[in-house]
């Protein structure tokens, strides 16, 4: 199945009194591009993360958003910082023996001093922030890769629409090629004869059609074209990501629909060469955003 390399997904676990949500987006993008937002509880994570998500995801400009939310079971607690306590204790009695002050307030004017009491929160277990992280990491790439699928089955079906399209058209090619060089043999007879046999050189006017027919002989790219479209059709159902093969074989579907754009030398032949041109420019621009 083919996926779409845009999609959006979103997930929150939590564990006891570690909570995450996760919100992942994803646009197309030649290769696989990964970016993280996260607080720095999780910096050292993040190469997990990115693991994580290249085994899922192998394409795309992928931006990920975590963050980490406040449960009713995590609680600051005011913890005394020691070394500053102290700190400004010697500064006061300092104070007090220079100025001749008394030690009345020395508590509350301690509390009041910056730093001296710091808010702290409970320790966190590493193996269950790890845990929670990842069932909400799950849960947000799980909704992606749906979003993805749903639009890749959409981009499928319009393909393989455009694809009997171009095959129908082809064989209208097919069926006009042959009928070129006779044409204008025919037409050449015609205007050789309002001059007179004499005029006419047999030789040179065999040689002039199989020179015509030479130069507008399509055999090759009709089957090169069709034997590229067959491999297109069967990477539509392939099971790995496929974009970059499938970008490959327009490039080439384009290649055989311009040599024989350039020998049609007919204007119904013409006219079906840019009808398949016109369908492959609308692939072309959805595979580019295929996985």
């Amino acid at each position: 199945m083919i996926k779409s390399m845009t999609g959006y997904g979103r997930g929150r676990a939590q564990i006891d009194d570690i909570a995450f949500s996760v919100e992942i987006r994803a646009v197309n993008h030649r290769y696989g591009d990964v970016s993280i937002k996260a607080p720095r509880l999780l910096m050292p994570y993040e190469s997990d993360i990115k693991k994580r998500i290249g085994a899922v995801l192998k394409r795309g400009k992928i931006d990920l958003f975590i963050s980490q939310e406040p449960t009713d079971a995590a609680v600051a607690v005011p913890v005394l910082n020691k070394p500053v306590a102290n700190a400004y204790l010697q500064v006061f009695e300092e104070m007090r023996q220079t100025y001749n002050l008394s030690q009345g307030g020395a508590l509350d004017l301690l509390v009041a001093q910056k730093d001296v009491l710091v808010m702290q929160e409970s320790s966190v277990d590493e193996s269950q922030l790890q845990t929670c992280l990842n069932r909400a990491l799950d849960e947000a790439l799980s909704a992606l890769l749906l979003m993805r699928e749903r639009e890749g089955e959409a981009t499928r079906v319009d393909m393989a629409e455009r694809l009997e399209l171009m095959a129908d058209m082809l064989n209208l090619v097919e069926e006009r090629a042959p009928q070129v060089p006779l044409e204008w043999q025919q037409k050449l007879q015609e205007r050789l004869a309002r001059y007179g046999e004499e005029a006419a050189d047999p030789q040179r006017v065999a040689q002039e059609i199989a020179l015509f027919a030479d130069r507008c002989d399509i055999c090759e790219e009709l089957v090169r074209f069709r034997s590229h479209l067959d491999q297109f059709a069967d990477l539509l159902d392939a099971a790995e990501p496929v974009g970059r093969q499938m970008d490959f074989l327009i490039q080439e579907l384009n290649r055989e629909t311009n040599t024989m754009g350039s020998k049609s030398n007919d204007a119904e032949l013409t006219r079906q060469v840019v009808a398949i041109k016109a369908e492959l420019e609308k692939i072309r621009e959805q595979v580019q955003n295929i996985e």
